[in-house]
């Protein structure tokens, strides 16, 4: 990312080049943020991680049947802080995520790096998966990450736009402020590329009604942001929306 591409008002030089390369850093932190299981954790995964892991669905109901302390061993944590369905999330495993909540796992616990089942889901473009946790009745509510951001956040900053519309579907807060002061408007501006689904993605949380008059740190608003990338086709967007 250029700095001279990434306009902030009211800034001394350094803070442009600063903050320029704090958004060239984000720009792919969330997806590396998120851990999924390793092949040694994977190969050393016994009990429900490994079944899980396998979508081995019929083996968790008889782990289960057969399990002394049902509800520990269903939020067993790996050396992440992955309980099984976080592991079955990773693992695109939608029949071990229904096995494992019809057992009584829990849906929203978040692992070591601050995730749960929704947002992992959401980082991974996986629509089905979110589709059946969303169905089971995962919260698409949840504060995750170390930003203090959402699922819709990372969505966002993403241009998952499927997901996008299936977390607002299910509730997901439209204007949360994560600690970088950026909203899933702003995400999907800053941290995106202007293109076809970053566009999509603005789109759906117009529609939705989120608020477009609310800025980033510097003061900015949405539009201003648009309009100093570049981006046009947002910039229409913004401004059909009577954005400021």
């Amino acid at each position: 990312m250029k700095p001279s591409r990434f306009r902030l008002t009211g800034l001394s030089t350094y803070g442009v080049v600063a903050a320029a390369c704090v958004l060239s850093a984000l720009t792919s932190l969330p997806a590396v943020a998120q851990v999924g299981p390793s092949a040694a954790e994977v190969t050393a995964y016994r009990g429900l991680h490994a079944a899980a892991h396998k979508g081995d669905a019929a083996g968790i109901e008889k782990l289960a049947s057969a399990s002394r302390d049902l509800q520990t061993e269903l939020n067993a944590r790996d050396g992440n802080g992955r309980t099984p369905l976080h592991v079955a999330t990773f693992a695109r495993q939608s029949a071990a995520i229904r096995s494992l909540v019809k057992a009584g796992a829990s849906i929203d616990l978040l692992d070591r790096d601050i995730y749960d089942g929704v947002t992992i889901a959401a980082v991974a473009d996986d629509e089905e998966t979110l589709r059946t946790l969303l169905a089971l009745g995962a919260s698409a509510k949840q504060v995750t990450s170390r930003y203090d951001g959402t699922a819709l956040i990372a969505a966002a900053h993403l241009g998952h736009d499927g997901v996008v519309r299936q977390l607002i579907a299910a509730g997901a807060p439209l204007d949360h402020v994560n600690n970088l002061y950026w909203t899933a408007v702003i995400e999907s501006i800053v941290l995106g590329n202007g293109g076809p689904r970053h566009q999509a993605t603005l789109k759906a949380l117009i529609d939705a009604g989120a608020n477009l008059q609310l800025t980033d740190r510097q003061g900015n608003t949405p539009l201003q942001l648009a309009r100093s990338r570049g981006y046009g086709e947002m910039v229409k967007l913004l401004e059909k929306a009577a954005a400021k």
